[in-house]
């Protein structure tokens, strides 16, 4: 978490916004309790969210205010439009390299018009 930190204050000064992936939904209950005290705006998708508070969390992390969003691999590495976002980090990498392909191609999407870093 304390390399996150250093990527993450750097990331956010320049306004990029951020998508961190991770197979266990117990490392992403770590990452939101630490974004919380860092008072951080984030929204976060896992398979326990439904399909009508999924397209809420969509639509928030579309807002300016909101830089940073906490996705399971799983469910959220497919079929999601996330060309907002200009950076992609992968906490743990899939036992699979296509699935970790899937989770990038998140951003790699018609108008995507900035450079995207992973």
């Amino acid at each position: 978490v304390e390399a996150l930190d250093r990527i993450l204050a750097k990331l956010l000064r320049f306004k990029h916004k951020v998508l961190i992936f991770s197979q266990f939904t117990s490392f992403l209950n770590i990452l939101e309790d630490y974004l919380r005290w860092k008072e951080l705006a984030f929204v976060r998708l896992d398979g326990q969210v439904s399909f009508h508070e999924r397209r809420e969390r969509l639509k928030r992390f579309e807002h300016p205010d909101v830089p940073i969003f906490l996705l399971s691999s799983r469910a959220g590495g497919l079929g999601l439009n996330l060309q907002q976002a200009d950076t992609v980090i992968l906490c743990d990498l899939d036992w699979n390299p296509q699935n970790d392909k899937q989770a990038i191609a998140r951003v790699h999407r018609v108008g995507q018009t900035r450079e995207v870093r992973v």
